[in-house]
């Protein structure tokens, strides 16, 4: 299915990402679905990353991602907009949020997630229901499961 690309939609962020493949996944997602990406560094990689350039191909158009140099450039950026976090340590499931076209979600490191601080900031906190005693899903699977559930909402419709 191809869709109309739309500068007003909803952006995935990622908090100073950690696995090159990953964000290179991520990133050709967002690329497909129509979604900005928005990367807080500092990246536990380089973009020069052979493993990254691997995964990311022909994927990485800059002009659709904004890197912001730590995460206090990013949330003075996002003043008057909506930030969701995405963690499993939320007690809501995605599937039972209204999303809204212009959120911004926002994904932990695969190792580490978000500071306390961060989780603090945002009154919006959702998680992908699991099985029991499992702890995460791969940081890319999580990205298109809300990602879709949110264009679903949004825009698809």
């Amino acid at each position: 299915m191809t869709q109309n690309s739309t500068n007003h939609g909803p952006k995935i962020a990622l908090f100073e990402p950690d696995i090159p493949q990953n964000t290179a996944a991520i990133i050709r997602t967002c690329a497909c679905l129509g979604a900005k990406l928005e990367i807080i560094e500092p990246c536990g990689f380089l973009l020069s990353d052979k493993r990254f350039k691997r995964v990311v191909m022909d994927y990485m158009n800059e002009k659709d991602i904004n890197f912001y140099k730590n995460a206090d450039i990013f949330f003075n950026s996002k003043k008057n907009n909506r930030i969701i976090l995405m963690t499993t340590k939320a007690s809501i499931s995605y599937t039972k949020f209204k999303f809204e076209k212009n959120d911004t979600i926002l994904f932990g490191r695969e190792t580490a997630g978000v500071p306390e601080k961060v989780h603090k900031l945002l009154d919006n906190k959702l998680k992908i229901p699991m099985k029991n005693n499992k702890r995460s899903l791969n940081l890319a699977s999580s990205v298109a499961i809300i990602l879709s559930e949110c264009l679903k909402q949004t825009i698809w419709t």
